[in-house]
């Protein structure tokens, strides 16, 4: 009795099946718990409108060049690094923190309008906004 062809072969292949139960699972449960999850709510700081608008602004303007000018009133003076801290500071008037705005066209590089707030931190001057554009049509 020889047994020849009816020899059984080595199963070489790899039985998904249950990795494929497992994921159905998974998928089943992604698909229950995906209601209860809101992440569309985002918790934003909250801005009260200005009690009284400031008497004077400091506007420092920077050009696309890199120079500097400070604009009080209608006084324009064209400064550098140094002198544009000292005539701030000479601004301030008895402690009181007089609002810097810096104003800057959109092709100026990011560094220059960071610079000028990074020496003017420096300097303990707090009260420092960005002056922008609206659009037609915002308010």
């Amino acid at each position: 009795m020889s047994r020849g062809n009816s020899r059984r072969r080595l199963l070489a292949e790899m039985n998904v099946v249950p990795y494929i139960d497992v994921m159905l699972v998974l998928v089943v449960i992604l698909m229950v718990a995906a209601p209860y999850v809101n992440p569309s709510i985002v918790d934003l700081p909250k801005v009260h409108k200005a009690a009284k608008t400031p008497d004077t602004i400091v506007e420092v303007v920077v050009a696309p060049d890199g120079k500097l000018s400070i604009k009080d009133k209608k006084n324009i003076m064209p400064v550098d690094f140094p002198a544009l801290v000292a005539t701030i500071e000479s601004l301030q008037k008895d402690g009181t923190q007089v609002p810097v705005v810096i104003a800057a066209a959109k092709t100026v590089a990011y560094e220059k309008v960071i610079d000028v707030m990074r020496e003017l931190q420096k300097a303990n001057i707090n009260r420092i906004g960005l002056s922008l554009e609206l659009e037609p049509g915002i308010r």
